[in-house]
C-alpha cells in the first residue's frame, strides 16, 4: 500500500545523476533534469511517456551511462516538474527544446529517443530550429501521432464509435488511481503491458504511474485524445527507428507501422513479439541497443570523420 514514487532496488531503481538542473520552457515552466554519464562523451536525451518520469528510464540510464552522457526530463507536471496551466504539443516541444538548449553545447548532436508521449514530443518538436540543430537520429518507441483514442484496444471489442467512447472515458478518467494493490497491478498489467510481463517489471511501472498528480493525468489526457501530429512526423527529416509491441493496446503496431511508412529516413521498424506499451521497462536490452546503434551510426561516426 506504500505511496514509493519509483522502485528503490533493482534493475529499475533509478541511478544517481551526475547532475541536476532546472531548465526553463517558453513560457515559464520550470522542468527537472537530469545529467548522468561522463562530461564529453556522446549525448542521449530521453523524453518519457504521460504519467510516467524519469524513473521510467532507469534501466537505460544505467546502461547507457557508462559510456554516454544520458540527458532525462520529467514532463511537465511529472516526477519533480512543476505543473502548469498549459498543456498541448506546443508546450511539449516547448519543453524538449529548453531541454536541448540547456544542456548542450551549440552544434552538439544527441540521439534523440521517446517513449509514448515522450514520441510525440519529438514529433511536435521536429520542425523547431532547436531540435533540427541537435537531432542526429531519434528513436520512437510505442508511440502514434493521431486518432490515439479510437486506434486504441484497451477496450476489447470491434472498433468504432462506441469503443472510442469508452475508451475516451477510460484514458480521460477523473478519479485517482490510489495506492498500488495487487488489483491495480492487474489493471495496469492489462492496460499496458504484455501478458508475459514479470512482476518485478509490473511493480516498477505501477509505481512510477501512480505517482502521477490525478490533475496532470486527466489534463495531458485531454490533449491525446485530440492530437494531431502527422505534420510532425513527415518533418522529422533524421535517421528514426521505430519500435513497438505487438502487445500493445495503448499505441497498437498499425501506429507504429504508420510511423516508419510516413517518416523520409526511417531506418526500421522492430515489433516485438508479446511486448506491451511500456517497451523501455518490458524490453529494456533491446531499447538501450537500438539507442547504442543510432549514437554509433550518427554520432561517433560523424565525430571520425570531421576529426
Amino acid at each position: 500500500m506504500s505511496r514509493l514514487l519509483h522502485v528503490d532496488s533493482g534493475p529499475y531503481a533509478p541511478p544517481s545523476p551526475v547532475r541536476e538542473l532546472t531548465a526553463i520552457s517558453a513560457d515559464g515552466a520550470r522542468l527537472h533534469v537530469e545529467v548522468h554519464g561522463p562530461e564529453g562523451a556522446p549525448a542521449v536525451v530521453l523524453a518519457h511517456g504521460w504519467t510516467c518520469s524519469t524513473a521510467f528510464w532507469a534501466a537505460q540510464i544505467r546502461d547507457l551511462a557508462a559510456d554516454h552522457r544520458v540527458i532525462a526530463y520529467d514532463q511537465r507536471g511529472h516526477g519533480r516538474s512543476p505543473a502548469s496551466p498549459a498543456c498541448s504539443a506546443d508546450a511539449l516541444a516547448d519543453d524538449l527544446e529548453a531541454v536541448l538548449e540547456a544542456t548542450l553545447a551549440p552544434g552538439e548532436q544527441a540521439v534523440i529517443a521517446g517513449h509514448s508521449m515522450g514520441g510525440m514530443t519529438v514529433m511536435a518538436a521536429s520542425g523547431r530550429a532547436a531540435f533540427r540543430a541537435h537531432a542526429a537520429a531519434v528513436l520512437l518507441c510505442s508511440t502514434g501521432s493521431s486518432e490515439l483514442v479510437a486506434a486504441s484496444t484497451v477496450v476489447p471489442m470491434r472498433a468504432g464509435r462506441v469503443r472510442t467512447w469508452l475508451t475516451r472515458r477510460i484514458l480521460g478518467s477523473r478519479a485517482p488511481l490510489g495506492p498500488v494493490t495487487p488489483l491495480a497491478r492487474r489493471i495496469l498489467k492489462y492496460g499496458t503491458m504484455g501478458p508475459g510481463s514479470a512482476p518485478h517489471m509490473i511493480e516498477a511501472c505501477a509505481r512510477i504511474v501512480h505517482a502521477c498528480p490525478r490533475k496532470v493525468r486527466y489534463s495531458w489526457s485531454q490533449v491525446l485524445d485530440l492530437l494531431d501530429l502527422d505534420h510532425g512526423v513527415r518533418e522529422l527529416d533524421v535517421p528514426t527507428a521505430v519500435i513497438v509491441g505487438t502487445a500493445d493496446r495503448l499505441t497498437p503496431p498499425a501506429q507504429a507501422r504508420a510511423l516508419a511508412a510516413a517518416l523520409s529516413r526511417c531506418t526500421g521498424i522492430v515489433e516485438l513479439p508479446g511486448i506491451g506499451h511500456m517497451t523501455p521497462i518490458e524490453a529494456p536490452e533491446l531499447v538501450t541497443s537500438t539507442v547504442r546503434e543510432l549514437v554509433h551510426a550518427h554520432i561517433q561516426v560523424v565525430s571520425e570523420e570531421s576529426a
